[in-house]
């Protein structure tokens, strides 16, 4: 039979000392403890505590300690952090040449317009988590709810506007409008969502009628062309053409208030000469007299002085001649 051996710790060389090896399990514990307890909150973040799965606390960036072993949770929720969802294209990379996916996107970026007609509109939406409470805990899923409120908000607004509006004329009071009734619905939902901006990226026509629809844009510009060049031609001549009735009127003004002017210089010419008329007749009478046949005379070529009681004289004065 075997030798049966008997493990002996004092003859192997070993002294077993209860103590320490309670002061070890101790030490175990305790960084286990500490380990499953203490935790770090980056200034971005904020940290959600549950103790056995109801919501206790919210701690703010710093170190902290919570109960270990499962008995308190921790969510970390990066509020200050701004998320971005893609809607109609995805960024595989992005970059100073960024790459996207070749994906088939066009189940969330065709849509149908308020006459009729289909836009292939793609936009992003961002947003921040501005109550981590409400989004961990009051709706299921909240960035897919997110996302299939804002293609549905986003599939009204443009259903109210035509093709036009879509691409060209209204984009930014889209988005506007967009961003508006999308937090609207996200408060009602009390997702603890705050919509920082809704942009619109590229709106295009749909490919199979986007050659046509650039011809018609074609079109449209050089009608506003040839429009614009005839209203500016039409109000040059107008402008001319005032310009022209204001001169005229003012020559007028000027004649007339010329003639009044002179009218009432001569009236008052008239009246002075009148004055001394009556003072001395016979002298006024011959002064008028002489003053008008000085003015007479200065403008006739032949003068001829013919006695009053001469007769007969016509045949003598050569009046066809012009002599004198």
């Amino acid at each position: 039979m075997a030798d049966v051996k008997v493990f002996d710790p004092q003859k192997m060389g070993f002294q077993i000392n209860r103590k320490t090896i309670t002061w070890a399990v101790i030490g175990i514990i305790v960084v286990i403890f500490l380990a499953t307890g203490l935790y770090t909150i980056n200034p971005e973040e904020v940290g959600v505590i549950q103790r056995f799965g109801k919501y206790t606390r919210t701690a703010g960036s710093g170190l902290h300690f919570m109960i270990p072993f499962g008995v308190e949770q921790l969510t970390k929720v990066k509020v200050e952090h701004v998320f971005k969802q893609e809607f109609g294209y995805r960024t595989i990379e992005a970059g100073v040449k960024s790459r996207f996916s070749n994906r088939d996107f066009s189940a969330e970026s065709l849509m149908l317009t308020g006459d009729l007609n289909i836009a292939d509109v793609e936009w992003i939406v961002q947003f921040r988590i501005n109550d981590p409470v409400m989004y961990l805990f009051n709706v299921r899923n909240v960035e897919e709810t997110l996302r299939n409120v804002t293609e549905s908000v986003t599939r009204l607004v443009v259903g109210d506007r035509s093709v036009d509006e879509v691409i060209v004329l209204s984009r930014k009071e889209i988005a506007i409008d967009t961003e508006q009734r999308l937090q609207k619905v996200m408060d009602e939902y009390k997702t603890g969502i705050s919509i920082v901006t809704v942009q619109l990226q590229n709106v295009n026509p749909p490919k199979a009628v986007q050659k046509a629809f650039n011809e018609v844009n074609s079109a449209k510009q050089e009608e506003e062309k040839f429009v614009n060049q005839a209203l500016q031609q039409m109000n040059q001549v107008i402008e001319e053409a005032k310009g022209k009735a204001k001169r005229t009127v003012e020559e007028a003004e000027g004649y007339a208030i010329n003639r009044t002017n002179r009218a009432s210089g001569d009236a008052e010419r008239f009246n002075r000469l009148y004055i001394e008329y009556r003072k001395a007749k016979s002298v006024t009478r011959k002064r008028i007299y002489i003053e008008t046949m000085l003015e007479i005379l200065n403008n006739v070529n032949n003068v001829y002085i013919v006695d009053e009681k001469a007769k007969n004289v016509l045949p003598l004065l050569n009046i066809q001649g012009g002599g004198k």
